[in-house]
């Protein structure tokens, strides 16, 4: 029973940090995701019936200090939306090693959901201005 508790509280814990980074992402963040599904039993319900089977985990990425029209300042931003993709789904895999799909798949699909963002940023930045 104490396991199951455990388990429960750390996926609404998440989910909470999860709503709470969407909330306060500013217009030069970006919000990774990683997402992964436990292959195991159900360990609970929701106060509203809904199944707990899944756990995510949202990094913020910065683009402060970034010069998003040039190259590098692109490259360097995709970078650190990978390197928050590897971070949240390693961190998601040490806590649950049953966890499916694997770290680096999870990665691959929390960072292309992002680079969406990333490239809507990119491109804005590249369209001279109207001063």
């Amino acid at each position: 029973m104490g396991t199951r508790t455990f388990l429960l509280a750390v996926a609404l814990g998440v989910s909470a940090l999860i709503s709470t980074g969407a909330m306060a992402q500013t217009p030069g963040e970006i919000s990774v995701q990683g997402t992964r599904k436990i292959d195991v039993r159900i360990i609970g319900q929701t106060s509203t019936g809904v199944a707990i089977k899944s756990i995510s985990l949202s990094y913020g990425v910065s683009t402060v200090g970034l010069d998003l029209a040039s190259a590098a300042g692109a490259e360097e931003l995709e970078k650190r939306i990978n390197d928050a993709a590897l971070a949240a789904c390693k961190e998601i895999g040490r806590q649950f090693p049953n966890a499916t799909p694997s770290d680096a798949e999870c990665a691959k699909a929390a960072a292309k959901d992002a680079m969406v963002r990333a490239n809507e940023l990119i491109q804005a930045a590249a369209k001279p201005s109207s001063k």
